[in-house]
């Protein structure tokens, strides 16, 4: 999988410089992308045949028969990938997609460029965004459906890395027990079917902690560097990942005491794996820093990245909350994890001792990753612990599998079956509301108007007036909007409009026309949505 995931990093930033070289049409763009996966079906054309070579039916379906068990669980998962695929084919409302996910990258292909979009509206534009690339080419293709099954299939890829760090550790039932155990979350189970990040930067980070175990195992330099790439990938996705190589840090640490390292080795073999986590994002850091004068723009800035905090600073929880907070994360969280996780959390505690070196790097992975959840994430939500939740189900499983007892084995394996059925049930009933969309008994502008929140900056023409009034020509400035996702018409915010732009029409969102404007005409008034509509005399104007 080392080099499925290079190939996605290559190919995103193939994306990222042709948009910084203003050449982001959507013919080249098709064109650019036909080219690369002809090259790289030509580079790996006898691994490929190898793939099917080595894949053997009538095995499988043997294990299958002979594991009734856990045949039932793989039944689980592909169920479970089932139900999330509906949520997949559906028009996208989720708050961040439509923020600046996919907004950034159709900005992008309408202007043929990626540029520095000034204003606190959009400050992301500066961010690293590895996934928003592949975005990008789906939005030049098709529409978000593509987007939304881009990081789908990367949900689908951490469910196939799982497996395969598991097997490390335990036999392949355990192991498929350990992906079904981070499938059934229900925080997985939603993002699946956004056009969100958090699933390509859980890849990136598995991927990462898989090169460290090879490395640990064999001590091979090339394993080492793979681990570093794969974590510089992970921070091109979502510069937070910075945090994770914190972690890391403590497993190098871990891994000088286990083997008796010296300190220089250690300290040489970690300055690489931080010098590559920095060097893979550097072109987008350098290209902030051209737009912002700050590599980690928005961060280090003051500009606000949240209500409820800045995040600039690490949040010190009170101590006294300790107990409350640690159940809300395991059975409140607005985003659910698994039961899973707290209900095997006293065999961790039991059976720690027996674990080997090599298992105890699950634990010192899962605890550094919960702390600096805490510290650094906690009020943002259960999202933010999904890259680390691969790990975490790893540990579960594998406590599990140390059981003595099969009647308690049996138990928590029919447990783990009982979640995943339950949020088969839940996202069942969730994604359900695609389907009249879907079946094409109800329009995209009907979906649309009852479930995107109107009062929150979203935006939809739901009766179709923009495309009908407006031409090719026309110029809105707009005030109050958000979401600029499904503004299919030339348009220049308030936050980023600027001296010398031109426009004839000036449309508001839940808020008051500036008094500037006071002498122009309402011709349009939305009542769900809150869009109103101004003209004057019909005249160009300029700002």
């Amino acid at each position: 999988m080392f080099p499925l995931a290079l190939l996605i990093g290559i190919y995103s930033y193939l994306i990222f410089f042709l948009g910084i070289l203003g050449l982001l049409y959507k013919p080249l763009v098709f064109i650019s992308t036909i080219a690369y996966l002809l090259i790289v079906m030509i580079i790996y054309r006898r691994k490929i045949k190898g793939l099917f070579r080595k894949f053997d039916v009538n095995g499988k379906l043997k294990w299958l028969k002979q594991n009734k068990m856990f045949s039932l669980i793989l039944l689980v998962i592909l169920a479970q990938a089932l139900v999330n695929l509906i949520g997949v084919l559906g028009p996208e409302i989720s708050f961040d997609s439509l923020w600046y996910h996919l907004t950034l990258p159709k900005l992008y292909i309408l202007n043929h460029q990626i540029m520095h979009i000034p204003g606190n509206q959009l400050f992301y534009s500066d961010m690293p965004k590895l996934t928003e690339m592949l975005y990008t080419t789906a939005i030049s293709m098709g529409n978000e459906i593509l987007a939304k099954f881009i990081h789908y299939l990367f949900g689908v890829l951490v469910l196939i890395g799982t497996y395969n760090i598991a097997r490390r550790y335990m036999s392949k039932e355990f192991s498929i027990l350990a992906s079904a155990i981070f499938y059934a979350n229900l925080v997985v189970g939603w993002e699946v079917v956004t056009a969100y990040i958090d699933l390509s930067r859980t890849f990136f980070e598995l991927m990462a902690f898989w090169g460290f175990l090879q490395w640990w195992e064999k001590d091979e330099k090339k394993s080492l560097v793979m681990s570093g790439v794969m974590m510089g990938l992970a921070v091109t996705t979502k510069l937070v990942a910075v945090g994770s190589i914190l972690i890391f840090f403590c497993l190098f640490l871990f891994k000088m005491f286990s083997k008796k390292e010296s300190v220089l080795k250690t300290v040489k073999d970690f300055s690489v794996f931080t010098l590559l986590s920095f060097l893979i994002p550097l072109p987008w850091l350098i290209f902030s820093y051209l737009n912002t004068e700050n590599p980690f723009y928005p961060y280090l800035s003051s500009i606000p990245l949240d209500s409820s905090a800045n995040f600039m600073f690490i949040n010190f929880p009170n101590v006294l909350n300790f107990p409350k907070d640690i159940y809300n994360f395991f059975l409140r969280l607005n985003d659910p994890i698994s039961p899973i996780y707290l209900i095997t959390l006293p065999l961790i505690i039991v059976y720690f001792r027996k674990f080997a070196p090599k298992a105890r790097l699950l634990l010192i992975y899962s605890f550094l990753a919960l702390a600096i959840w805490y510290l650094v994430e906690q009020v943002r939500g259960g999202r933010f612990i999904l890259p680390y939740l691969p790990i975490f189900s790893v540990l579960a499983a594998y406590s599990i599998s140390l059981l003595n007892s099969r009647r308690l084995k049996a138990f928590l394996i029919f447990t783990v079956i009982f979640v995943s059925v339950l949020s088969i049930g839940y996202r069942a009933i969730a994604n359900s509301k695609f389907v009249p969309v879907i079946l094409g008994r109800e329009t995209q502008n009907q979906f649309l108007a009852d479930h995107l929140n109107f009062s929150f900056g979203d935006f939809a023409d739901i009766d179709d007036y923009f495309q009908k009034r407006l031409n090719k020509t026309d110029v809105v400035l707009l005030y109050g909007f958000s979401k600029f996702f499904y503004v299919d018409f030339n348009f220049v915010d308030s936050s980023w409009v600027k001296k010398g732009d031109k426009f004839n029409y000036i449309a508001t969102q839940n808020t008051t026309l500036p008094a500037r404007f006071s002498d122009w005409n309402q011709i349009y008034y939305n009542k769900i949505t809150g869009v109103r509509l101004y003209t004057k005399e019909g005249k160009t104007w300029v700002y």
